[in-house]
C-alpha cells in the first residue's frame, strides 16, 4: 500500500510519522536542532537523521512504496484554503505569508526546502492549519475595524488547529445517523481552540488572526479586552515585546496559578488550593461560554467532541465545562466520564458528548494522498 511521510518542522525540532493508509509504520522526533552542543546542526542534518532512523527499520526514504511527503504549514492566509501541491511558486507564496506566522512558517519552509532536495522526484504537499477554517462566513471572520486597514494588513479571523478540527469533526459525525451533523469540537491542549462545524464545514472558530484569541490556554490569555494592551503600555510602561511575552507566555493557566499543566492544576484543586481553583473555574467558564455561543451559531448540535491532551484525559474539565447546560440537552454521565470511552453522555440525551483522540498526522497524510490522486488524474 502507498506510504506517506508526514513532516512537522519546527524551529528546533522535526516530528515525523510514516503511514501506510491508516497503519502507523514509524514515528519520532528530532530535537535541539541548531542548539549549542547538539549533534544536529541544522534541518538538513535533522532530516538525514529521520532518513537514517527509517532506513534502520527497513522503511527508507528511497522505498518505491513512498509516494508522497506531507508537510504541516501553520499559516496559509487567504491564499491557501486547501492542501496544495508544493511548487517553487507555492514556496514563494508561503514566504510572503511569514509576517502572519513569523515563528512557524519559516521553520515549515525549511523542512519543505530540505525534503524537496532529498526527494525532488516525489510529490510533496503543504497542509495548512488555517485551511479548514476558510469556510467561515464573513460575519464570523471579519473584525469590526476600518476595513481599508484590515484589507491592507490581512487582519481577519483565520483560525488554527485546522487538521485536528477536520479529523475530529468528521469522526464525531460518524457517531450519528446524520451525514449533515452539527458538531462542536473542543481541542484542548497547552494550546486550545473550539470550532463550530455544520455538515462538515467550519462556520466559526475561537482562535483569530493569531492563536492568542479564544479559550484560556496553558500560557496564553485567550479573549481579552484589547484596551488592556493600551493600558499596559501607557500605565505600565511595558513595551510591545514585553506585552507579547506576557500574553503569550506568562498568561493563561500559568499566569493564574503558576502551573500550565492541567494535571498539576487538577491535583492542586483536589487539595483545596484557591489559586488552582480559580484558574480551573476561569478555564471551564470560558469553555462553557463558547459551547453556548456555538450552539447559538449552529442552531442545533448533534455532538460535542473533546480532543487534545486535556480534552481526552481530564474528566474534571469535561464535567465542569458542560455543567449547567442540561436545558440545551447537554449533560455528562459522571460514571462514563470518569471511566472513559467514546460516549460520555447518558443514553437518550439530546446531544452526544464524545471523547475522540485526534490524529493530525493521519489527517495530513489523508489530505496529501487526495492531492496526489487529483494531480495524477485519479
Amino acid at each position: 500500500m502507498s506510504r506517506v511521510l508526514v513532516l512537522n518542522s519546527g524551529s528546533s525540532s522535526v516530528k515525523y510519522r510514516l503511514l501506510s493508509g491508516a497503519e502507523h509504520l514509524a514515528s519520532g522526533v528530532v530535537e535541539r536542532i541548531g542548539e549549542l552542543g547538539s549533534p544536529v546542526p541544522d534541518h538538513r542534518a535533522a532530516l538525514k537523521v529521520v532518513a537514517d532512523l527509517l532506513a534502520a527499520e527497513g522503511l527508507g526514504l528511497d522505498s518505491p512504496e513512498l509516494v508522497a511527503i506531507g508537510h504541516r504549514v501553520v499559516h496559509g492566509g487567504t491564499t491557501f484554503t486547501e492542501p496544495t501541491l508544493i511548487t517553487d511558486g507555492v514556496v514563494r507564496k508561503i514566504e510572503e505569508l511569514i509576517p502572519l506566522a513569523p515563528l512557524h512558517n519559516p521553520a515549515n519552509l525549511t523542512g519543505i526546502e530540505v525534503a524537496r532536495r532529498l526527494r525532488p522526484d516525489l510529490p510533496q504537499v503543504a497542509v495548512f492549519d488555517t485551511a479548514f477554517h476558510a469556510t467561515i462566513p464573513p460575519a464570523a471572520s471579519t473584525y469590526a475595524i476600518d476595513q481599508a486597514v484590515a484589507e491592507r494588513l490581512g487582519v481577519r479571523r483565520y483560525g488554527f488547529h485546522g487538521t485536528s478540527h477536520a479529523y475530529v469533526s468528521r469522526q464525531a459525525a460518524l457517531l450519528t445517523d446524520r451525514p449533515e451533523a452539527n458538531v462542536i469540537v473542543l481541542h484542548l491542549g497547552n494550546g486550545a481552540s473550539a470550532s463550530a462545524v455544520a455538515a462538515g464545514r467550519c462556520v466559526d472558530t475561537s482562535m483569530g488572526m493569531t492563536p492568542l484569541e479564544g479559550l484560556v490556554m496553558g500560557t496564553r490569555s485567550g479573549d481579552l479586552d484589547p484596551a488592556i494592551v493600551l493600558y499596559l503600555a501607557r500605565a505600565g510602561g511595558m513595551s510591545l515585546d514585553e506585552i507579547d511575552v506576557l500574553l503569550n507566555r506568562r498568561s493563561g493557566m500559568l499566569g493564574l496559578c503558576g502551573d500550565n499543566d492541567l494535571r498539576a492544576v487538577a491535583e492542586r484543586v483536589s487539595e483545596g488550593d484557591p489559586d488552582a481553583e480559580l484558574a480551573m473555574s476561569v478555564y471551564c467558564h470560558r469553555l462553557r461560554k463558547y459551547v453556548g455561543a456555538y450552539y447559538a451559531v449552529l442552531g442545533t448540535v448533534d455532538v460535542i467532541a473533546f480532543t487534545g491532551g486535556v480534552g481526552e484525559n481530564s474528566a474534571l474539565v469535561r464535567e465542569r465545562s458542560l455543567a449547567g447546560l442540561g436545558a440545551l440537552g447537554i449533560t455528562v454521565d459522571p460514571a462514563r466520564n470518569v471511566r472513559g470511552g467514546t460516549i460520555i453522555s447518558p443514553d437518550g440525551g439530546g446531544v452526544r458528548v464524545a471523547v475522540i483522540p485526534t490524529d493530525e498526522e493521519f489527517e495530513i497524510a489523508r489530505q496529501t494522498l487526495l492531492v496526489v490522486s487529483r494531480t495524477n488524474g485519479g
